[in-house]
């Protein structure tokens, strides 16, 4: 069971989800249902909802890019660490997420804000679960499990 707790920095995230913490365990709820690996197991992490300036304080500090960015995902383990650890252990931290608000705002109108944060959020939780996308061949495994669990959260 995958169990999240969201940080809100930027109040103004509260005019686009009133209750966060609520709004993740609902989604997350789904996920724990149907993802068998992760039935067996307490796994833990944190998302930080936050703004540009945060955000870019961090990607320097730990990316060493001084800009802004959507998402950061801060892995507690390394992905060959991970696959050791949840062969053994029950309980699991695997790291913190950190949501930009204004690169959310800023992308196409069009499209919900809510489904945007979701594929962001989601984006986050695989990489902690050791996947990347610098290989084109690790893009499109990360893409079909992200499509997965979006599908799984709007069902």
């Amino acid at each position: 069971m995958i169990k999240i707790n969201v940080i809100t920095n930027n109040i103004n995230w509260l005019s686009y989800i009133k209750n966060p913490n609520s709004y993740i365990d609902q989604k997350i709820n789904k996920i724990n249902l149907k993802v068998k690996k992760f039935k067996k197991r307490k796994i833990f992490l944190t998302i930080l909802l936050s703004g540009s300036k945060e955000i870019r304080y961090l990607n320097k500090k730990f990316r060493k890019k001084n800009k802004s960015t959507d998402v950061l995902s801060f892995p507690f383990q390394t992905k060959k660490e991970f696959i050791n650890i949840i062969k053994k252990e029950k309980e699991i931290y695997l790291g913190d997420i950190i949501i930009n608000l204004e690169k959310i705002n800023k992308k196409d109108k069009s499209k919900k804000f809510k489904d945007h944060f979701d594929k962001l959020w989601i984006h986050g939780l695989v990489h902690l679960l050791g996947y990347d996308h610098k290989k084109n061949k690790d893009f499109v495994k990360m893409d079909i499990i992200e499509k997965k669990y979006f599908k799984i959260i709007n069902e």
